[in-house]
């Protein structure tokens, strides 16, 4: 390239540049674009507003205790009652779980045909050993006569630690065939409250959708079996505890404790406890307090059990173990003020996890 060309081309560089640089610099042209980068404040997003997770319990006058008891794990609420139930005053208490977010489960003493080496605990004595579960209460029924033994079925992990008891007498010279009440989650998630019978060497073990019509001072009714009291199924379940009466079956009150043959004084008011599930599958545990140790309350019956487990949005319910053995822990601490003074050991025990 020759000078003369070189000179052209610097001059036009020299003069671009010159032209750029008065633009930058006149703030009053008024074909420059200006922009506007105000910095402005990230606004926060609003706190979710929370909402009841059993709105139906609260609209019946229960009231969500989560804060009383120390903080609850998502999925499990707590609820106090009002002050009168049943045209009763009450102390009672509802725990709800959602299975969908968390668990439930059951503790028991291992038998051998109903009778154990081991010993039975108090929920406390539960609680503790048993990694602290959320909310506790008790289980089946029991008894102690020279060592201790299990009446009620309880099954953990798919397995059996002990049948429900299949035998009742008085004199021991009628002996009448039992088919007691259990409250079942089958292995394939279906929840139900019914009948079972397992017999001797437990080689058969079923499942009915209805009792055996027994009743104290009548005639014994045949041996269970695969075809009486009805058509049976076989026996399983993933997580079971037994007792009764069968409080809630499909949505209808049952309170079979005359066919189970059942002396807990079922018509008179007392502490109880039991257990049911919603239809949206949802486990609730209910205790109530009786027998005056607070002024006035005396406890209920287990119609009038069934009638508030029906309340509480539950399909299916039994009644658990009551009087001196009623207990609900939630988090340690105890809800309602036990009838003998001081937490009762017991066989068995069901959990909120």
């Amino acid at each position: 390239m020759n000078i003369k060309k070189i000179a052209l081309l610097y001059a036009f560089v020299l003069a671009f540049s010159s032209t750029i640089l008065v633009s930058c610099d006149n703030e009053g042209d008024s074909n420059i674009q200006w922009w506007d980068w105000t910095y402005n404040e990230p606004v926060p997003e609003p706190e979710p507003e929370y909402i009841e997770p059993n709105t139906a319990i609260t609209a019946l006058g229960w009231e969500n205790v989560k804060e009383t008891y120390g903080a609850l794990p998502e999925g499990i609420n707590v609820y106090k009652a009002p002050a009168t139930l049943e045209e009763r005053k009450t102390v009672a208490y509802a725990a709800v779980v959602d299975l969908t977010k968390k668990t439930w489960d059951v503790w028991s003493v291992m038998t051998n045909d109903y009778k154990t080496d081991e010993e039975f605990k108090t929920p406390s004595q539960i609680y503790d050993s048993s990694n602290k579960p959320v909310v506790l209460v008790n289980g089946g029924f029991f008894f102690s006569s020279e060592g201790n033994y299990s009446q009620s079925l309880s099954v953990k992990g798919g397995e059996v630690y002990c049948w429900n008891i299949n035998y009742a007498s008085k004199d021991w010279v009628t002996v009448y065939n039992q088919t007691a009440a259990a409250f079942i989650e089958h292995t394939e998630g279906s929840f139900e409250a019914c009948w079972t019978y397992s017999n001797w060497n437990h080689s058969e073990n079923w499942i009915y959708s209805e009792p055996a019509q027994n009743a104290w001072g009548e005639t014994p009714c045949e041996t269970p079996s695969a075809t009486y009291p009805c058509e049976a199924k076989a026996f399983e379940a993933k997580t079971a505890i037994g007792g009764g009466p069968v409080l809630l079956r499909g949505g209808e009150i049952k309170n079979t404790y005359t066919e189970e043959l059942l002396d807990i004084s079922a018509d008179g008011a007392h502490p109880r406890t039991a257990i049911g599930v919603t239809a949206e599958k949802k486990v609730v545990l209910f205790v109530c307090e009786g027998r005056g140790m607070t002024e006035g309350v005396s406890g209920f019956t287990t119609e009038e059990v069934a009638k508030i487990m029906k309340s509480l949005g539950c399909v299916e319910a039994m009644n658990l173990d009551g009087g001196g053995s009623s207990c609900m822990l939630v988090n340690g601490k105890e809800t309602i003020k036990g009838s003998d003074g001081t937490q009762r050991a017991v066989a068995s025990a069901v959990m909120l996890k």
